[in-house]
């Protein structure tokens, strides 16, 4: 199979998805890897990298569209892109389908196979392909070093010839992927760390790296499908926010986490409190790019709220792109080993994983979340 990298071209996208190490390995196993030149320096992997490890380097985009009969992204691809794809080709990049799934009839029309990281079943089979939690192993743990920078306060007890200065409170709201991570991050760092989420399951998981749980009873468990959280009621989501206001009101920093596939992210954290945190306090959202978890979060911006700073910074893996891009590019292997075997791409619609991520086959909608979302839309 003759697999092609193009530079990632949305802006702010500085990771590459395939690297030089995946590349040795697909070669390896029997591929061939067209890489445009310079797709991997922004992420600090120069061409001759590439070179080395047996890819050949294209001159542009065109070029690895036009020879490749499998394109490996990071982001979906743009309008431009798009038009260089040819019926026949296969597409793997996160699509997220749930998130927009009018752009994937925009994918049946090309005529493409279209295959989507984000939509990769999570389960102890693919946990080697998951690339959801990879980059929000990432997320949580960057999310963690720009509240320290934001912030006019030590995060650990200082004890000084000039007195101790108090550790920093920390909470972290979400213990899926990202918020374990950002919790143990902040403990490393030395802050007084809680956790909180709707899944009464996870509270084991919270407590085990030394942070307390703050548990509030909704009267059902907050369990999805999928191992995510489920959408509260109007009601449920009502007594939430008032109690987890109250906790806000005594920490010093709020990193938010929670998430919902193909919803909007839920409000945790409502103005007011916002403003009953003390000045200097930060909130990093997390959940910026699909609304916010703080109802005052601004995407992609950061923002200050009567002395407290609201972190709305979006795309958190693609500000460390060497290593989101190392473990993007696993994951890609990973899942090539299930369905790229002998060097040619098959495509088992009865294996759980490849019916979870393959959105469009030959140009037919065939993701069954995505087909019931686009019904959904049109009534």
């Amino acid at each position: 199979m003759l697999i092609g990298v193009p530079t990632e071209i949305v802006p702010g996208e500085r990771r590459v998805a395939l690297v030089p190490e995946t590349v040795a390995k697909l070669v390896k196993a029997g591929h061939t890897v067209i890489v445009q030149s310079g797709a991997g320096i922004a992420a600090s992997f120069p061409d001759a990298s590439y070179v080395e490890a047996g890819a050949t380097l294209a001159s542009g985009a065109a070029v690895v569209f036009a020879k490749a009969e499998f394109i490996a992204k990071v982001a979906r691809p743009t309008s431009d892109e798009l038009a260089h794809m040819r019926a026949g080709q296969s597409l793997l990049a996160f699509l997220s389908p749930l998130g927009d799934p009018a752009s994937v009839e925009a994918y049946a029309a090309a005529g493409i196979t279209a295959l989507s990281m984000d939509a990769i079943p999570r389960t102890t089979r693919a946990q080697s392909m998951d690339a959801l939690s990879s980059q929000a192993n990432i997320g949580g743990y960057k999310a963690v070093i720009l509240a320290a920078a934001a912030s006019p306060r030590f995060i650990p007890m200082q004890t000084t010839a000039a007195g101790t200065v108090k550790s920093q409170k920390i909470f972290v709201i979400g213990a899926g992927v990202a918020g374990l991570r950002a919790i143990a991050t902040a403990k490393r760092l030395g802050g007084i760390v809680s956790g909180y989420d709707t899944r009464a399951a996870v509270k084991e998981q919270v407590q085990s790296l030394d942070a307390a749980f703050v548990e509030i009873d909704l009267g059902i468990s907050g369990e999805g499908t999928g191992g995510y959280a489920r959408a509260l009621t109007p009601e449920e989501s009502a007594k939430q926010q008032r109690i987890l206001s109250r906790y806000i009101h005594t920490v010093d920093i709020v990193i938010t986490t929670a998430a919902v596939p193909g919803r909007r992210a839920p409000i945790l954290v409502d103005e007011n409190a916002v403003r009953g945190m003390r000045p200097g306090s930060v909130i990093v959202d997390l959940a910026a790019e699909t609304g916010g978890n703080c109802a005052l979060t601004v995407a992609g911006q950061t923002i200050d709220v009567d002395g407290v700073t609201i972190i709305g910074t979006t795309n958190l893996p693609s500000t460390m792109p060497f290593d989101a891009s190392v473990l993007y590019s696993r994951n890609i292997n990973a899942l090539l080993e299930l369905i790229g075997k002998g060097g040619t791409l098959t495509l088992d619609a009865s294996d759980e994983i490849v019916a979870g991520t393959m959105l469009v086959r030959d140009g037919v909608i065939v993701h069954e979340p995505t087909k019931a979302a686009l019904a959904g839309s049109s009534k």
